[in-house]
């Protein structure tokens, strides 16, 4: 009688991250995770989860998918990198996004300067690998963002994150040769990851 499904969590968010006495993150809140089979399509009636952490997919087809927890994970990724929650609302009302924040930032050519100033003695090789993977991982385009094993091994620096443009989370990936170049290799090293079981 085993399953063969996955858990999808649904509310990956720095308040569900709980921390145990060797600092070790623990993920908690499972109230709207869901076991789903793979193959199966996971529909759902009504959006579930936390404003600022829900994939574009999520909101618009309410899809929830692994792919959307990817995104969660990332926008988690970079909340606790910056000191600052995903979307703040500034001293004229008007929204701030972190992913933009980051991602103007980078391509200014001072990605670190969006970081928590407490994170100063920090290997700064780590902290900017982690500000992009963030990003990756909450790409608007599902089929760019990693998979889970694939992000656990750039964080363990098993694998190197690949290199991609400036402009990769502006273009289109509809008319971008760039998504599928950058596609295709997120894939190969998924599919090594597979093949080494």
């Amino acid at each position: 009688m085993g399953t063969c499904g996955t858990v999808i969590h649904r509310d990956i968010k720095s308040s569900n991250v709980l921390l145990d006495d060797e600092m070790n993150g623990r993920l908690g809140d499972f109230g709207l995770a869901r076991l789903h089979d793979h193959g199966v399509d996971a529909h759902t009636t009504r959006i579930a989860g936390t404003f600022g952490y829900i994939a574009p997919e999520l909101a618009r087809l309410g899809k929830a998918t692994k792919a959307a927890d990817v995104f969660a994970f990332g926008v988690f990724m970079r909340e606790v990198t910056c000191g600052r929650r995903p979307v703040e609302v500034n001293a004229c009302g008007e929204p701030q996004v972190l992913a933009d924040h980051v991602i103007n930032a980078w391509q200014d050519g001072s990605i670190m300067d969006s970081r928590d100033p407490r994170l100063e003695d920090c290997v700064a090789q780590e902290v900017e690998m982690v500000l992009k993977l963030g990003l990756l991982c909450s790409h608007p385009s599902p089929k760019v963002r990693p998979g889970t094993r694939l992000v656990m091994r750039y964080l363990e620096n098993v694998a190197t994150l690949p290199d991609f443009p400036l402009n990769f989370f502006n273009a289109d990936p509809a008319n971008d040769e760039v998504y599928d170049q950058f596609v295709a290799s997120v894939a190969a090293a998924t599919i090594s990851l597979s093949g080494g079981r």
